[in-house]
């Protein structure tokens, strides 16, 4: 199957080149084929110079839109380029490319219409989980989730990720701007489509910032929760 990695990008200067270099350096040494696409989302740093000196694929966008708007314009992408996989993965190194066999294979075997790499779905994976208080942070947004649709997922703020063709064209068309990976899965189970999760380990990010600050956290926690609500009560 035709497969994209989805990078999005916002101001990723010090780990945006390494990052592609490992996903292109992984199809030679393993003939994968994956393509890669980064979605330059309105950087203000040298994200755009480096991937533009260095002859990288990509979509410069002329103001910021955020995780969502980025991810979107990826899947957008895909679907006119004809790809059956798109995945999603960070710039910012924390993601191993590596696993992207893992998270495909859930979806070329035929198990899923959206695979997410979980830090939390076995145990015994080691790697960088984030701190004690996100990781609660995750258990309330997992709990909620599983409340709402009756179905558990373990690491529902994972951005490593891969959707199939159909929830693909799904997204390009529709896809939430806000707090994107816990709303769009409840926008998958409530409509019937299947996840699976595929542990993994990740990485610390190797550099630029997180877009969920300390300071933030509460009020990102209620405002995700009513987002994933208001998404529940949809009519499909």
């Amino acid at each position: 199957m035709r497969t994209l990695i989805v990078i999005p990008a916002y101001n990723e200067e010090s780990s945006i080149l390494s990052t592609v270099r490992c996903v292109l350096d992984h199809n030679e040494r393993t003939g994968a084929s994956y393509d890669v696409l980064v979605i330059n989302d309105g950087s203000t740093d040298g994200t755009e110079d480096i991937l533009r000196e260095n002859g990288i694929p990509h979509v410069r966008l002329i103001e910021n839109l955020g995780i969502g708007g980025a991810v979107q314009t990826g899947f957008k992408y895909a679907v006119t380029h004809g790809y059956d996989i798109a995945v999603q993965f960070d710039g910012d190194g924390q993601h191993d490319v590596e696993y992207v066999k893992d998270i495909v294979g859930e979806i070329e075997a035929g198990r899923c219409n959206m695979a997410i790499g979980s830090r939390f779905v076995k145990k015994e994976k080691k790697g960088f989980k984030s701190s004690a208080a996100r990781r609660m942070g995750i258990k309330i947004i997992s709990a909620f989730i599983r409340l709402l649709t009756r179905k558990r997922i373990c690491d529902p703020t994972s951005g490593f990720r891969a959707c199939d063709r159909e929830l693909t064209a799904l997204f390009a068309e529709n896809y939430p701007t806000e707090y994107p990976e816990p709303v769009s899965e409840v926008t998958v189970l409530k409509r019937k489509y299947r996840i699976s999760e595929v542990p993994v380990e990740m990485h610390e990010r190797k550099g630029g910032r997180s877009s969920i600050r300390a300071w933030k956290n509460v009020y990102y926690m209620v405002n995700v929760l009513i987002a994933m609500l208001v998404e529940s009560l949809k009519r499909y």
